[in-house]
């Protein structure tokens, strides 16, 4: 009788393996919801934070200024500012669900727009700067590991600590003292530059050699570390010893599959670290004046420009959300281990 299997048992033995479509559908839902509950928090801190800061926004703007009483009053009345702050955010979450960041009080035009002028010099800059710190960090991280131990490891590991470790616009302001007149100094491209594109593409690349050496020298050092780190934890691996045993060369053990495994966490540190380097930007825009994201933010800080301060946060504190949520999707992606958990 214990041969015998009842209907019930007997369609649940000849059942397929449950699929995992649904855990897969489950988990990015999941980082979708989470980084959309970040975001909510993102837009009620913004909101807050700079309401909280010290001073008169309206009087800010009459600074140098005469201005009455009347005259300061009518500014607030316009702007919104002289309504509870509970009505003046409910106002501003309307206003941004309609897609509509308000109007600049110091350029007096949409929000949205002087964001669009700014967003491409922030990419050139950050998309230039992140290839090379991607590369470059890899490579030397690759070197130091599989040379644990040896003279460029040590030379190649300490130069990354410490550059690691330097406030990045302490390190700009000392490339501006150590290369006077040798690169420009502020902005984009001169006025003066013939239009046609070759010669702006040069004018363009001549101004981002300081800010890109000084975004580089910050942040390669990370992905140098932990690409040397994960290589390390290969090395003892032993399907490294049976490649060797089967007569592959240390190169090609090295290419084919040290590196490959080790290179996961890296590659989903770049992206999880890309969204705070478009955020970092803003100190390196502003020792070099360059024209991008992070300058607007310090120029609207400065003046205390709300809508625009709002707009800026939004924008770059979303870039890191977005790319949180990217790097943690693509971990699925790329390690099986997840996937199986």
């Amino acid at each position: 009788m214990s041969d015998i299997l009842t209907p019930t048992e007997e369609a649940l033995a000849e059942a397929p393996p449950p699929t995992r479509g649904g855990g897969a559908l489950r988990y990015v839902l999941t980082k979708i919801g989470g980084g959309l509950v970040s975001f909510a928090l993102v837009i009620v801190l913004g909101f807050l934070l700079f309401r909280a800061l010290p001073g008169d926004v309206v009087a800010t703007m009459f600074r140098g200024r005469p201005a009455t009483p009347e005259m300061i009053a009518n500014l607030k009345h316009q702007y919104g500012l002289d309504l509870p702050l509970w009505q003046q955010f409910v106002n501003y979450v309307g206003d941004l669900l309609r897609g509509d960041l308000g109007d600049s009080y110091v350029y007096r035009v949409p929000v949205w727009q002087k964001i669009e002028e700014r967003f491409w010099p922030t990419v050139l800059l950050v998309g230039v700067s992140t290839l090379i710190s991607v590369a470059l960090g890899l490579w030397m991280g690759t070197r130091s590991g599989w040379r644990r131990g040896s003279r460029f490891d040590r030379i190649s590991t300490g130069v990354a600590l410490a550059l690691w470790s330097t406030p990045t616009f302490w390190l700009g302001m000392l490339l501006l003292a150590a290369t006077t007149g040798l690169f420009p100094t502020a902005g984009i491209v001169y006025s003066d530059t013939p239009p046609d594109f070759f010669s702006q593409a040069l004018d363009i690349a001549h101004h981002m050699v300081l800010p890109t050496i000084t975004m580089v020298a910050v942040t390669y050092a990370q992905y140098q570390l932990v690409m040397r780190s994960s290589l390390i934890e290969e090395m003892g691996a032993d399907y490294l010893t049976t490649a060797r045993a089967k007569g592959l060369r240390d190169d090609e053990v090295r290419r084919k599959h040290a590196v490959p495994n080790a290179l996961l966490p890296t590659v989903t540190l770049v992206f999880l670290h890309l969204g705070f380097v478009i955020a970092g930007a803003i100190s390196v825009e502003t020792v070099f004046s360059w024209p991008g994201l992070g300058r607007l933010t310090y120029d609207a800080l400065r003046v205390g420009d709300l809508p625009l301060l709002q707009g800026t946060f939004v924008v770059l504190a979303g870039a890191v959300i977005v790319m949180n949520v990217f790097a943690d999707l693509l971990y699925r992606v790329l390690d099986p281990r997840v996937r199986a958990a």
